[in-house]
């Protein structure tokens, strides 16, 4: 089946179809009708590959992530994707499972696609990488890695602040035991956080603080994993913060497991505000981390309304906020 076909049956010419198709140019209402129907009887199906050729430019964006089954990389997939539709792209999503080899392999592939941009969101970026992508031609966009240039644009959440919010949070409600439950914390944007844990707790809770990091996979899993882990070693918090909602959910499974009471016995605090974390029993304190609006950023940096996007070559920084739930209160001697 070919646009000429269409075209025959629509009787209107080639170049009608593809404006109708492409959503670019004037069509009269009447023209437009004729060609989606006979699209629709035709089954007709456009070659977006000969067509990106014969163009010389694609309508495809690439976004790669380091773990898609974490609702926080579906969030801002959804968002990019609807901003995508509306200005006719499609959205290519790759998984690195926070592998830089795995990373490399599907940046190529992207590349081979010849993507009209590239977004990259994980944790796992390689100096060299990042090298390579500043300098070549395709619009990029880093997030809490690379830097930005002429044609690439960074977005960075300043979650070191948003942890240290978190400690002072639990430091005034009277916990002084905290523990930090992380993934991949060789991984510098997530080390930071580890980091700035326990900076947070020497500095606010001085020598009554206490604090213990464990790390297992980034999934409820792992959360629960890590939470056994942590009190087998004899520590026993009484707060937990966890570096995302994703494993929160598995360090609550883990508490009442034990015949521990999350918030009475435990707190718990999260991060990302993903919208399982209001479902959670109970509800749970968290950073929030605006994924759509990462997203539209991403949207606005790979598919500017201009030739130039007003985020390249600049970082914008995301200062994230603490929603207080029913996951946290005072530790149990507070209470006495």
């Amino acid at each position: 089946m070919t646009l000429e076909e269409v075209a025959r049956r629509a009787k209107v010419s080639p170049a009608t179809v593809s404006r109708v198709l492409n959503g670019t140019g004037r069509v009269k209402d009447v023209a437009r009708a004729r060609v989606l129907k006979a699209v629709q009887e035709l089954d007709y199906h456009p070659n977006i590959h000969a067509r990106t050729l014969a163009r010389g430019r694609s309508r495809t964006l690439g976004l790669i992530v380091s773990n898609l089954r974490n609702p926080f990389f579906l969030d801002i997939f959804q968002a990019l994707e609807a901003d995508a539709h509306e200005k006719g792209f499609e959205v290519m999503v790759a998984n690195t499972d926070y592998r830089p080899e795995q990373l490399l392999t599907h940046v190529r592939l992207m590349e081979g696609r010849r993507v009209a941009g590239l977004a990259v969101i994980v944790s796992e970026m390689e100096p060299t990488l990042v090298a390579g992508l500043s300098q070549g031609r395709t619009p990029v966009v880093f997030y809490d890695v690379g830097a930005p240039a002429h044609h690439c644009a960074k977005i960075r959440t300043d979650y070191a602040r948003g942890t240290r919010r978190v400690v002072e949070y639990l430091h005034s409600i009277g916990h002084r035991r905290l523990a930090f439950v992380g993934h991949h914390t060789a991984l510098a944007p997530l080390h930071v956080r580890e980091d700035a844990f326990v900076e947070a707790v020497r500095d606010r809770c001085g020598d009554e603080g206490r604090s213990a990091v464990v790390a297992a996979e980034d999934s409820p899993s792992g959360g629960l994993q890590a939470t056994r882990q942590l009190f087998a070693s004899g520590y026993q918090p009484t707060a937990i913060v966890c570096v995302n909602d994703f494993m929160a959910i598995g360090v609550s499974k883990a508490l009442r497991e034990m015949g521990l009471a999350v918030a009475r016995d435990v707190s718990i605090v999260g991060c990302d505000n993903i919208s399982l974390s209001d479902f959670a029993s109970p509800p749970l304190t968290t950073i929030n981390i605006p994924r759509e609006k990462i997203g539209h950023l991403v949207s606005e940096a790979l598919m500017p309304d201009g030739e130039v996007s007003p985020l390249w070559g600049r970082e914008t920084v995301i200062d994230p906020d603490l929603i207080i739930r029913d996951s946290t209160g005072p530790p149990p001697d507070a209470r006495r």
